[in-house]
């Protein structure tokens, strides 16, 4: 028996500690559902972030089994992870491309010196056809109140959408060795406007 300096009398017995293994994962789940969840984001249908996120789950999840002792099932789940995140997007690049599917190809070129005209002629000579062409100018030098001297060039940028069976990159890149071409940008068409 022990007395306390308040005058108690306490009797030092042995606790015993319990382990509650769910409340653990209810606090992993919460914890890791909070942070994949910041980093998923949605803009114009286009959604990003779910591979990170699926990551930080599985990461979890590994953490987790490895905490609880099951070495098996923490060498499988890393075993799937790795294949599914290594040999998929090797499988995807090796499927032939849909004709059908979209993309969005932006092309910048000082204005007045009929770049657009071979712009389209090496898009369709590579087979792809053109949907829609929208042109914006972005810096528009050319004013009608100028008296000083010659107006300048401004530049134009050219959105296309095209779509064809070859690679879009390889179409961006023959864009970019026109005479002319200050820089070609090639993106799926529902990232437009980012």
């Amino acid at each position: 028996m022990l007395i306390s300096k308040y005058g108690f009398t306490d009797v030092l017995e042995p606790r015993l500690v319990v382990l509650d293994p769910s409340r653990m994962a209810a606090q992993i789940v919460t914890g890791v559902g909070f942070l994949s969840a910041g980093l998923i984001f949605v803009r114009r249908d286009s959604v990003r972030g779910l591979t990170t996120a699926a990551a930080i789950w599985v990461t979890a999840a590994v953490g987790s089994a490895a905490g609880a002792g099951l070495p098996i099932l923490v060498v499988l789940t890393t075993a799937i992870y790795f294949l599914v995140a290594i040999a998929f997007p090797v499988a995807v690049r090796r499927l032939p491309t849909s004709a059908t599917a979209i993309s969005a190809l932006r092309v910048r070129y000082p204005d007045g010196h009929g770049i657009l005209r071979n712009v389209l002629r090496e898009a369709t000579t590579r087979g792809f056809a053109i949907d829609n062409v929208e042109a914006e100018v972005l810096d528009p030098r050319r004013s009608p109140s100028r008296q000083d001297g010659p107006a300048e060039a401004g530049i134009v940028e050219v959105t296309l959408h095209v779509h064809g069976k070859h690679s879009v990159t390889d179409l961006a890149a023959g864009l970019s060795e026109l005479d002319g071409v200050h820089a070609v940008l090639a993106s799926d068409v529902n990232a437009i406007d980012e």
